[in-house]
């Protein structure tokens, strides 16, 4: 053997190891956790004095993600006859609510206006369901000012 080839190895064998280390001592990117499949979310909010008026229409989705601590949603609040406009809220575990990020409007056929939201949330801890809470006024027939509040039902996180 040469003292050649024996430099040669050497070298390889040395710069083998020091890519080796590198590669461990390299953080680990973190992993990026999955979306399930998109729930569809609808709401029809109704005035509750007999009359029925329409006042706002919530649909659009939401998803969970695989880590149980983000949900997604993409949603259209629809301001149908509700003085002023409707707003909602989204309610976490029953217990946390928050105002939802608006992104943007559209004009939508039965609209006054159609304001669009949409947003990923991380809640920092286990989210176990979400429900929105949307909420429109009217005046009534007898001329009172009148607000409902109606609630989605719960859109469970299929991961916990």
């Amino acid at each position: 053997m040469t003292a050649r080839s024996r430099g040669r190895r050497l070298t390889t064998s040395i710069a083998m190891a020091i890519a080796a280390m590198a590669a461990a001592l390299l953080p680990l990117s973190p992993a990026h956790a999955a979306y399930g499949a998109d729930q569809p979310v609808y709401l029809q909010l109704v005035s509750n004095d007999g009359n029925a008026t329409q006042l706002a229409l919530l649909d659009g989705t939401v998803a969970f993600d695989d880590g149980n601590t983000k949900y997604r949603y993409s949603l259209r609040l629809c301001w149908q006859h509700a003085y002023p406009a409707p707003y909602f809220l989204i309610n976490v575990n029953g217990t946390s609510s928050s105002w939802p990020t608006q992104t943007g409007t559209t004009s939508y056929a039965g609209c006054q206006q159609a304001f669009l939201y949409s947003g990923e949330v991380n809640f920092g801890s286990t989210v176990s369901n979400v429900r929105f809470d949307v909420t429109g006024g009217w005046f009534g027939s007898n001329g009172q000012y009148q607000t409902r509040t109606k609630s989605t039902g719960t859109y469970d996180n299929p991961y916990n």
